[in-house]
């Protein structure tokens, strides 16, 4: 049989995803997501925090939603610095952690042998973290460290610049790191630091997601003895609204160092939902308009060559956020043909030259591409909590497949009238010594 073939069959047989979740709320507002999957003898395990640069608000405090990123893992009273990380060593489990603009994410992967201890050690260090001044203050500097380890790469500060310019009341405006001079005033935020985790590190505002081999009665009795005394209510804060942009803007970087000039070019585009199908349409506008098969893609990269690559550059957020296309030029000179490329492309959206088979393939490969990416209990649990964590339902990425499979190209049209306009542009002017001129 075809490959083709093959794959409308899967296609037409599989469900938006092809297992199911059991969800269940606790009296203090855990949610516990269970995804049973044929892995024996193996789990993945999930702390969604529903927290991230964007809750930062205070002037002078930004980056300490990635702060906690680095200090959850310094130990509790129960379970000191190390002890812990001993334990899970031993019992074979990975694990890391990721902060985003609008979530962070803690992370575990192992045998389903050792679950009952797991579910121990992970609600101690979420019910009783316990760091003192000194390491605080050791913690704030790596924070420093990384910042400038990150800041000596163009993409940072190409992240900066555009956040800085396209964003001016939101809290967006700054990165995930947070602004360089509160990080350097950060060794001084020892008690803002224990308000900032009461505040966000609260029973409501964690969704926990277990995927694997696992008995989840026994699963459940674990969760309910070690998370069910969490207490606490996650604050609410007031995050500025972004007012309409009137006017396009330019963000211009320069870069000392040799390196190959950027070009970019941003749209404002609305916050992620489930009850629109605005989310799903963006992200097929995504690869339409800059994928790897996109006429553009073909024009600047492979036959005029013009640019070294091309890319979208897009994310589900919780508020209004950016959608761009995103260029690595080969020669400064050719910056303007660029520039009109990518606004051409994008136009001819609004224009409704939309290619119904193309669109299509889009959404066959997006779908299928998930689909064949699921395949162990980790890639499942990272894909439903940074969806889940976003959007705020356990079900969310289940949702946006659902809508992804039903856009059709006057979704699209309508969208980029809407929103890709002239007014709502920001375009990045990344200036360096590396292209020819």
């Amino acid at each position: 049989m075809l490959a083709s073939a093959v794959l409308a069959l899967a296609l037409a047989a599989s469900p938006a995803l092809p297992f199911q979740l059991k969800t269940t709320t606790l009296k203090n507002g855990l949610t516990v997501v269970r995804v049973p999957y044929a892995s024996p003898g193996l789990l993945a395990y999930y702390s969604v925090v529903r927290v991230g640069s964007r809750n930062e608000v205070e002037a002078g405090h930004t980056g300490f939603a990635h702060f906690f990123e680095h200090v959850m893992f310094k130990g509790t009273k129960a379970w000191p610095e190390g002890t812990r990380e001993a334990l899970l060593g031993k019992l074979g489990y990975s694990e890391n952690a990721y902060t985003s603009d609008d979530v962070t994410v803690y992370h575990l992967a192992g045998p389903s042998s050792g679950l009952e201890q797991l579910v121990d050690v992970e609600a101690d260090r979420f019910k009783n973290l316990e760091f003192g001044e000194e390491t605080f203050q050791t913690e704030a500097k790596a924070v420093l460290g990384e910042y400038n380890k990150s800041a000596s790469h163009p993409s940072l500060k190409i992240e900066e610049t555009v956040a800085a310019t396209a964003f001016k009341s939101h809290t967006y405006r700054h990165t995930t790191l947070g602004f360089l001079d509160d990080i350097k005033e950060m060794p001084s935020q020892y008690e803002y630091s224990k308000q900032f985790f009461k505040r966000w590190y609260t029973p409501d505002n964690v969704m926990l997601f277990v995927v694997g081999d696992f008995d989840d009665k026994k699963l459940m009795a674990a969760v309910q003895k070690h998370y069910g005394d969490w207490a606490g209510t996650a604050a609410t804060v007031d995050i500025p609204k972004e007012g309409a942009q009137a006017a396009a803007r330019t963000a211009q970087l320069s870069w000392t160092s040799p390196t190959l000039p950027r070009h970019a070019v941003y749209w404002k585009i609305p916050a992620g939902s489930l009850t629109t199908s605005d989310s799903a349409v963006q992200q097929i506008i995504a690869e339409y308009v800059a994928g790897p098969t996109s006429p553009l893609y073909k024009a600047l990269v492979l036959e005029k060559q013009l640019t070294e690559s091309v890319e979208p550059d897009y994310g589900l957020h919780r508020d209004p956020h950016l959608f761009g296309v995103f260029a690595v030029l080969r020669e400064e000179s050719k910056r303007a043909e660029v520039d009109a490329a990518i606004l051409a492309a994008v136009k001819e959206l609004s224009a409704g030259t939309i290619d119904a088979k193309r669109l299509q393939g889009i959404q066959d490969h997006l779908r299928y591409d998930l689909l064949m990416r699921l395949e162990t209990p980790d890639a499942i649990a990272e894909a439903l909590a940074r969806s889940a964590g976003i959007l705020g339902k356990p079900d969310a990425l289940e949702t946006l497949q659902s809508k992804l499979i039903a856009v059709k190209p006057a979704d699209v049209q309508a969208y980029a009238k809407k929103y890709l306009t002239d007014e709502a542009r920001t375009t990045l002017v990344f200036e360096a010594p590396g292209g020819a001129k």
